[in-house]
């Protein structure tokens, strides 16, 4: 057998440090998830008038909430609503609409399709986008399980698969006129946080979601606090305060259980979806963060924009690419309209970011065919891949998210 490598002293006191905070925090100490700031809720004053009641409550029922228990914290009535930041804070009196025909124009920094006016030749024009390539890619792909390969093959690493279709991207919706930013440009992280500065944040998640903690826990947890918590935030925060856009474009690839990294499991499936902000639980509402963030995007006005761009680019991928739709079959997901490919989640990414997104997870990274089209890597023209010619999978995916903005943004507003 063999013999564990014994603790130093300070690691002995740290281990038991960190088992008296587990033991004796009450629950009530985590008001914030992970890594979050503390909201402005002052902000929230400035959308009086910007929705009616009725639709205030649709929305929360529809798409964010769906349980109901946004009435822990929101009572509507019509002419006003009445929000509670905190249970220590005193309410906020949100003044509604009374009308349609009276509703203002919420401040935000991002711009409608109404609002836009689209040239010959340039149906993107003036369009601000920034595209988030999704994982960090590199040395650090390994870490986010985001990474395999097969033999000596090309390894499929999703970090750097995305920055790929990002730069291809930018190229396309730049010549439609679009002015477009990159949340990052290399593979690696934007976020100057470590796992290393984060054991004491690893532990209160483990601690909230009643999770015994070990060192190996810990260090899991803290690895996950970096890649997939502080890194999305840090993300927002250049979205939100740098770029001001018009629409995010998020870009990911999909996966089934693969196993081991280094002997994965292929599978026959791959299919396509797209992600809207919502579908938030009663559980995850109980961060103060979260639910600010969820009226910032309700009354905001996002959800119709996201809709309609998020349809016209499914359209387009599903045209391109011939995959079927992916289905949700648990309680964290709402179908989002008659349109399939469409799904709401309570995403990080997608909730912070203040503007519409369009949150794409075409391909399954593990499928025969994509590993397949995957090992060619990037190419002009067409090649033959078992037996039909296609583009490579990369200006595929570009292509099509390209020609789905274009076919929303260019054409004619209803």
């Amino acid at each position: 057998m063999k013999k564990l490598n014994p603790l130093r002293p300070a690691e002995r006191i740290f281990t038991a440090v960190i088992l008296l905070m587990f033991l004796f925090t009450p629950l009530s100490a985590f008001p914030l998830s992970p890594l979050a700031e503390k909201p402005d809720w002052s902000t929230i004053n400035g959308f009086a008038g910007s929705i009616t009641a009725t639709n205030f409550e649709q929305l929360l029922q529809r798409v964010y909430v769906p349980d109901g228990s946004w009435r822990q914290w929101i009572s509507i009535t019509p002419s006003r609503a009445v929000i509670t930041p905190s249970l220590e804070s005193p309410p906020i009196i949100l003044p509604l609409a009374h009308s349609e025909s009276a509703v203002k124009a919420p401040p935000r920094y991002w711009k409608d399709r109404k609002e836009r006016v689209p040239l010959p030749g340039k149906p993107l024009n003036a369009l601000r986008i920034a595209i988030d390539p999704g994982h960090l890619g590199g040395s650090f792909a390994q870490m986010e399980s985001r990474w395999f390969r097969i033999g000596h093959g090309r390894p499929v690493e999703e970090g750097e698969m995305t920055l790929v279709v990002a730069k291809l991207l930018k190229t396309r919706l730049e010549s439609m006129g679009a002015d477009v930013w990159l949340t990052r440009s290399k593979n690696g992280a934007t976020t100057t946080l470590r796992p290393a500065k984060l054991k004491t944040e690893a532990l209160e998640s483990l601690r909230e979601g009643g999770i015994q903690p070990t060192r190996k826990r810990i260090e899991s947890e803290a690895e996950r606090l970096f890649y997939r918590v502080g890194e999305i935030r840090n993300r927002a925060r250049i979205v939100n305060r740098q770029i001001r856009p018009d629409v995010v474009v998020c870009l990911h690839f999909n996966a089934e259980e693969w196993g081991d990294p280094l002997h994965p499991v292929l599978t026959d499936k791959n299919h396509l979806h797209l992600l809207l902000s919502g579908a938030i639980s009663g559980k995850e509402l109980q961060h103060e963060d979260e639910r600010y963030t969820m009226l910032l995007k309700l009354l905001g006005g996002t959800h119709a924009e996201e809709l309609g761009v998020s349809d016209a680019v499914a359209r387009s991928l599903a045209s391109a690419t011939g995959l079927p739709a992916f289905t949700y079959h648990g309680a964290n997901a709402l179908a989002a309209s008659p349109n399939p490919y469409l799904w709401i989640r309570n995403l990080m990414a997608n909730r912070l970011f203040e503007c519409p997104v369009v949150y794409c997870e075409p391909y399954v990274m593990n499928s025969r065919p994509v590993f397949n089209r995957v090992q060619l890597g990037d190419y002009p023209g067409l090649r033959n891949v078992g037996g039909v010619r296609l583009p490579s999978i990369y200006r595929e995916y570009a292509d099509a998210v390209a020609r789905g903005l274009a076919d929303y943004y260019g054409g004619k507003a209803q």
